[in-house]
């Protein structure tokens, strides 16, 4: 059965909050990812490269949302916001097959599956400012 996009936008969720709490083994975490999912290894690795294309740019991606989180202090923004927002922005300016409003529609619904509403709120100002400025 082929894997959703919204499953798929999941697992690369997971990779990059996961990653956020330092060095962790790469088996380890393709393991923690597949039963918590219910996915396959290969939908894991696919999510991976992903999720270095996240790492590869999140110094360009912090640096947007910090500019567009002036009331917020971006060390203050809890990691699973920031790993929404991280993926979102991503996303947005940088990936070439989700168009930008699909993936802030998509960053508030992690938001509000694996957040708070008020966290859907805070994600959707954040990512809609850098999406009216670019």
């Amino acid at each position: 059965m082929p894997l959703s996009l919204q499953k798929f936008r999941e697992i690369v969720f997971h990779l990059v909050y996961s990653s956020g709490f330092g060095e962790c083994e790469e088996e380890g975490i393709t393991a923690l990812v597949m039963q918590q999912l219910c996915v396959t290894k290969s939908a894991v690795r696919k999510a991976r490269e992903t999720w270095n294309n996240v790492v590869e740019k999140q110094e360009v991606i912090d640096n947007l949302i910090k500019e567009h989180s002036k009331e917020y202090d971006f060390e203050r923004i809890p990691r699973i916001e920031r790993a929404i927002l991280r993926l979102g922005v991503y996303e947005m300016l940088f990936s070439t097959t989700v168009p930008p409003k699909v993936a802030i529609s998509e960053a508030i619904r992690l938001s509000r599956k694996f957040a708070t509403p008020e966290s859907a709120t805070f994600v959707n100002a954040i990512l809609d400012g850098i999406y009216q400025k670019r």
